[in-house]
């Protein structure tokens, strides 16, 4: 009973992942999100094409997504539950099977969950990813910076995270490898 009750909170968090604000706005909008700007199906991008208030909307869903997963799996299973959806609900943000496997970096959904799993650790990382921001005036920055920080906050303030940690920075990371190589050829553009 228990294994079964780990995989049907797991798959919860998997499919809470696939919802798309950025992909269900752009479509009511008439807009393919996946077609313009960068292609990514996330805040940043939601914010270059669909506007400012299509950008809290996708922020706020993604956010609450991580948020409600870990909750879930937490409440209902255990904390190592909860760590594991964590996994899970960015997983499904990254690769929606409802989408064809093609969704946003994972940034605002993985902030979500890290809010759920220890407020403390995610306003840390936060802090991280504002410094960059604010230092580089470049998301991108402040998201890879805030990723390779993850590990090092995670294991001082939720040890029992930081494997799951690594493999979120580690898919972070990857997906911003774009964003890395403009930004090595400096054409990577500025938020602000």
């Amino acid at each position: 009973m228990e294994i079964l009750k780990f995989v049907v909170l797991v798959a919860i968090a998997y499919f809470l992942g696939n919802i798309s604000p950025s992909i269900l706005l752009g479509k009511a909008m008439g807009i393919d999100i996946k077609k313009e700007g960068s292609g990514n199906a996330g805040t940043t991008n939601a914010l270059r094409v669909l506007g400012k208030k299509a950008a809290v909307i996708t922020l706020v869903i993604d956010i609450g997504k991580g948020v409600v997963a870990v909750l879930l799996g937490t409440y209902i299973g255990s904390i190592n539950v909860g760590y594991v959806c964590a996994l899970a609900v960015f997983c499904g943000h990254i690769w929606p099977c409802f989408y064809s496997f093609k969704g946003g970096k994972g940034v605002a959904t993985a902030f979500g969950a890290l809010l759920a799993v220890n407020w403390l650790m995610a306003l840390c990382t936060l802090l991280v990813v504002a410094v960059g921001l604010l230092l580089s005036r470049r998301m991108s920055v402040g998201s890879i910076l805030g990723a390779a920080a993850f590990p090092v906050i995670s294991h001082f303030m939720e040890p029992g995270f930081f494997l799951i940690g690594i493999a979120m920075a580690i898919i972070v990371i990857y997906k911003h490898k774009a964003n890395i190589n403009r930004l090595i050829k400096g054409e990577e553009p500025r938020m602000f």
